[in-house]
């Protein structure tokens, strides 16, 4: 028997009448069940795979046979502002058709609207993480009345926040909210594949006694197209994309703004109809590009990840790449687009510029037909995002009573491993450093947290990230270049790194943290790009080892196109002397390369580990390569080093994290860095910015340590 027949009849009527559906999915069949028996679920589909029916159909279905008595009776979250626009008009519509409301509060929702909305909620509210810190922390909010009989949360992209900073915050403002409702919250996550979806799971069920399931249902064996192409320049490839997308609808997703609006503009003059839908382009355009391009059958959107997160933008012939993306995740989402009509292939054509790009292309293939994909990790000691807490608690409540505040904190997965001896530590730190001040017993913002988060500043606080900072890249003119992100440029060495920005390859000159600017001048012709990986990003070290697999392989693939298969043949040729258990090492009297194929986050950490024992000379880390410079160095020293940083003392050494400390901005870390203790600096340091863990179990491997 269907789910269906379950459902409300209400819902039931206005399903077939107004929707014309004649069946459910399969994934809507599992996940009606599941949410129907009151467990928390996480839910996999692709995009544009039903995950929203999925969850929306049972929760309406439960509004509707136990009306809401006050307030709120179902929270949707999105990350961002984006997917709630674009999911706006499809939950009223659902929520219309059955006799319910829906409403929208995020930062662009006016003032007038969210007082309405107060004095009459509507059954649905849809926001972001950040919108309901809002409503907690404003005195204009009666949270305890507006969330009285919530019943069910759905986040969708959950795998977008879970493990990450927003995600820990997440998770305490929705335990916050439990303790105003009657009910024990039923909390549903809507994900694209990800490795470990139990952890997830585990980590969405936080204080619920509900019973908990995965949703995932048995894919049928499906067709794909896969092709990776190499051409020597953005021309070339605009060129072959606009014969591609020519009478179809496509996805063309670019790595960088840049890229694509050179790829936009070079597809334009070969009469191929274009938009452009990136971070940068105003909301305005992105939403006429998708409207546009749902209702037309021959149109080309050019895009970054802006259009991975589940907007709808209908049916897809089409998903072309410019290089590759950074993780297999994203090339499942992006090619889940497809395939979706009849016995239509799901598809995905590679358009590579760079050898490093085929690379990768290939490796992602490899590790997707594997049935690989990155797991998400749940970080439960998340210290930022505690010390967060402590100060949107105590200006939310006028002041917080410490085990009040341990009784909510140590719930929660994301500070599990944070024991109670470490936590009165922090407090004490705090107060001691005017961070927070105890009295009457009641933890409120003491003066230097006041000065940077007080109700003066109280918008700075709702947010747990910072907004990432970026460089302005300009020529010795001063002539705009382009913009880089604070994490890139902090693998940049003056007179020494180069990069590809804008479609040219430019060399960095100068430096200037203070002012955040990067002078640089054109590369030298012939000269390389000194990043291994075609555009500024850290790649993970499964994928970069897949990458040693590839070149030290001599299997062939039949998705290669005649160019890109030369690039393999002559990259194995070139680097013939790797080891595929290690990498290897090799250079000339001016430079020594170790090959370590360990990713971006743990080649940068060894560059500060080798600047900290030889200061005099230069590293250049990227994703697959330690480059040295210096005078003359050797294997024999390098080997030395390695030995050294082998052992786990060097890297708990004060000396070597002071060393690393000094060499950052003091935002880097978090915008909370300067309310955090040493010791808690130091861990977030080694665990997040770095990677002194996956560090040290590479040089242990290295060295044959067990």
């Amino acid at each position: 028997m269907s789910v269906f027949s379950k459902f409300s009849p209400r819902l039931q009527e206005a399903i077939v009448s107004r929707l014309g559906f004649t069946s459910l999915r399969p994934v809507q069949e599992l996940a009606g069940e599941a949410i129907l028996a009151g467990k928390n679920a996480v839910v996999l589909a692709p995009t544009a795979g039903g995950k929203t029916e999925a969850s929306i159909f049972p929760t309406l279905s439960g509004l509707v046979d136990k009306p809401v008595t006050h307030g709120v009776g179902a929270i949707y979250i999105a990350p961002i502002k984006a997917l709630l626009n674009n999911q706006a008009h499809r939950l009223d519509e659902y929520t219309e058709m059955v006799g319910l409301r829906r409403f929208v509060w995020h930062g662009d929702t006016p003032s007038n609207e969210r007082q309405k909305f107060l004095k009459d909620p509507a059954e649905l509210l849809m926001t972001t993480p950040e919108s309901l810190e809002v409503m907690l922390v404003s005195q204009r909010v009666p949270a305890e009345q507006l969330f009285s009989d919530l019943r069910y949360i759905i986040i969708d992209e959950v795998h977008a926040i879970a493990g990450s900073d927003r995600g820990a915050h997440l998770m305490s403002v929705m335990e916050r909210i439990a303790r105003c409702s009657t009910h024990d919250l039923q909390r549903v996550g809507l994900s694209a594949t990800v490795g470990n979806p139990e952890a997830i799971l585990a980590w969405l069920h936080g204080t619920s006694e509900r019973d908990g399931i995965v949703v995932d249902p048995p894919k049928k064996p499906a067709r794909r197209q896969l092709q990776i192409l190499h051409r020597p320049g953005l021309v070339s490839i605009a060129e072959e994309a606009s014969k591609k997308a020519r009478g179809a609808k496509s996805l063309f997703f670019c790595q960088s703004r840049s890229t694509s609006e050179a790829v936009a503009e070079q597809m334009r003059r070969q009469g191929t109809e274009v938009f452009v839908h990136h971070s940068a382009v105003s909301k305005e355009e992105r939403q006429f590009a998708e409207e546009q391009f749902h209702q037309g059958s021959d149109a080309c959107i050019v895009c970054t990840s802006t259009l991975e997160l589940g907007i709808d933008v209908g049916d897809l012939d089409y998903v072309l790449q410019a290089e590759a993306p950074d993780t297999v995740s994203a090339f499942m989402q992006r090619m889940g687009r497809t395939g979706r009509r009849g016995d239509t292939p799901a598809n995905t054509t590679f358009y590579c510029e760079t050898s490093e790009g085929v690379l990768q292309a290939i490796a992602i293939i490899e590790l997707a037909k594997s049935g690989w994909v990155e797991s998400i990790e749940v970080n439960d000691r998340c210290w930022p995002v505690l010390i967060h807490q402590l100060l949107a608690m105590s200006l939310a409540a006028n002041g917080i009573r410490p085990e009040e505040a341990w009784e909510h904190l140590s719930l929660l997965p994301d500070f599990s491993g944070i024991e109670r001896e470490e936590f009165d530590r922090l407090i004490a730190w705090m107060i001691q450093d005017g961070s927070l001040v105890l009295s009457s017993g009641l933890l409120s913002l003491g003066p230097k947290a006041e000065r940077r988060f007080g109700r003066r500043n109280f918008m700075e606080l709702f947010a747990v990230f910072s907004t990432p900072k970026t460089y302005t890249v300009t020529s010795l003119t001063g002539a705009p270049v382009g913009s880089l992100m604070q994490d890139f440029v902090d693998r940049l060495v003056e007179s020494v790194s180069s990069f590809l920005l804008g479609g040219r390859a430019w060399a960095v000159h100068q430096i200037n943290h203070d002012d955040r600017k990067i002078t640089v001048v054109p590369a030298p012709v012939g000269k390389q790009p000194s990043w291994g990986g075609f555009l500024p990003q850290f790649l993970g070290f499964d994928l970069c080892q897949q990458i040693l697999k590839v070149l030290t392989s001599r299997e062939d693939y039949p998705y290669l196109e005649r160019d890109a298969r030369g690039v393999i043949l002559e990259e194995r040729q070139k680097l013939g002397f790797l080891d595929p258990r290690c990498g290897g090492i090799d250079g000339d009297t001016h430079e020594l390369r170790w090959w370590t194929f360990a990713g971006g986050r743990i080649n940068s950490t060894l560059r500060y580990a080798l600047t900290f024992i030889e200061p005099n000379w230069t590293f250049i880390p990227d994703n697959y390569a330690v480059r040295i410079r210096g005078s003359s160095p050797t294997s024999a020293w390098l080997s030395d080093s390695m030995n050294r940083l082998g052992d786990s003392e060097f890297w708990e050494s004060p000396a070597f994290i002071d060393f690393i400390r000094e060499s950052l901005p003091s935002y880097r870390l978090s915008k909370f860095q300067p309310l955090m203790p040493p010791w808690v600096e130091q861990e977030v340091l080694g665990k997040h910015l770095l990677e002194f863990v996956g560090s040290k179990r590479l040089l242990n491997s290295s060295l044959g340590i067990s």
